[in-house]
């Protein structure tokens, strides 16, 4: 298994965060990685050998909610300003003026925040399977509601009394053997749902995720799994000792988000990279189209025979493009 380097604290934004510093410290600007739902910092160990091994800085928190960073009760304290001030926040707690941030899942939302918040610390944007879209002309949570049913995990996220964060911690283990697995091969014949608003789905797909995981068994999937049992045990121990709420909780502030962007141009100005997974049901490339319209210097990669986990599927595909195009842009 990859060993990280030594853990580390950072005050930032009125808390405690964790993270993972490599790489020479002269190398600007360094890179951010920033992991989506349920993982942290650990999700981009590959990337974090690779760019470190390469000569860049790299930097990957365990971000708000997550791992070794704290966990702070009001859920409004997870909403957008608060999880990009945070890595504001850590930038000045390293002395760093300027990164580029990389973001998968719900990391993407994030980082495609950053230069329409903070564009004085942002060199650089990637996304990844994450796409960048305009404000929607309606609340999210009625968004989803309307597509995909009362069923669908992010609006069961929004349950006050916090049932999904229950079925999740109590099958710790069974949750991880459930997301962290290869797609099976898509069938040709299918034909791709049209993504609507940044979200790709198709409104077929199965998004009760709490329901799947309260009925899951290991040994009736036939999909392969993407992590060794030692490294499930990193996730697995973690999510066992911080539970799932911290994470969950950024789902709740959807609505309280969508509400505060109110106004903010949505337009990204700075070099931005889109990486793209072949078969993500969530988030396909087809929930990228049109990106160019508001991030107007952007490149699209395609990482094909991949899912969601795309950093850890086929890691050293990603890392190799975020190293050539960090080269390309930043010298």
């Amino acid at each position: 298994m990859i060993e990280m380097p030594p853990l580390q604290f950072a005050r930032t934004n009125g808390i405690r965060m964790g993270y993972y510093d490599a790489g020479p410290k002269t190398d600007t600007p360094p890179v951010i990685l920033c992991h989506g739902w349920p993982e942290m910092a650990f999700s981009w160990r590959h990337q974090i050998k690779a760019l470190g091994e390469a000569g860049i800085r790299v930097i990957a928190p365990d971000q708000r909610g997550y791992g070794s960073t704290d966990r702070p009760e009001p859920v409004e304290a997870y909403d957008m300003e608060q999880l990009t001030g945070d890595l504001v926040g850590l930038l000045d707690h390293l002395g760093i003026d300027k990164a580029i941030f990389v973001g998968h899942d719900w990391g993407g939302f994030i980082v495609w925040q950053m230069p329409l918040r903070h564009i004085d610390r942002v060199a650089g944007v990637v996304g990844v399977n994450t796409p960048h879209y305009d404000r929607l002309p309606i609340d999210p949570i009625e968004l989803f509601r309307k597509r995909f049913g009362d069923s669908m995990y992010i609006v069961q996220f929004q349950d006050p009394a916090r049932e999904p964060d229950r079925i999740f911690g109590s099958r710790v283990e069974q949750t991880f053997d459930a997301f962290m697995r290869k797609p099976l091969p898509r069938k040709d014949d299918a034909p791709a749902a049209p993504a609507t608003a940044g979200v790709g789905a198709s409104p077929k797909t199965n998004l009760a995720f709490p329901q799947m995981i309260a009925a899951y068994d290991a040994k009736f999937d036939p999909r392969t799994p993407i992590l060794s049992p030692e490294e499930k045990k990193v996730f697995v121990d973690a999510f066992t000792r911080t539970g799932f709420t911290g994470g969950i909780n950024w789902y709740r502030n959807f609505s309280r988000n969508w509400q505060r962007s109110e106004g903010l141009d949505h337009t990204v100005r700075v070099p931005s990279l889109m990486i793209m997974a072949e078969n993500d049901v969530v988030l396909p490339p087809s929930a990228a189209d049109g990106m160019e319209k508001i991030v107007p210097d952007l490149e699209k990669y395609l990482v094909r025979d991949s899912g969601h986990w795309t950093q850890q599927e086929k890691p050293d595909e990603v890392s190799a493009k975020l190293i050539e195009w960090r080269r390309k842009r930043f010298g």
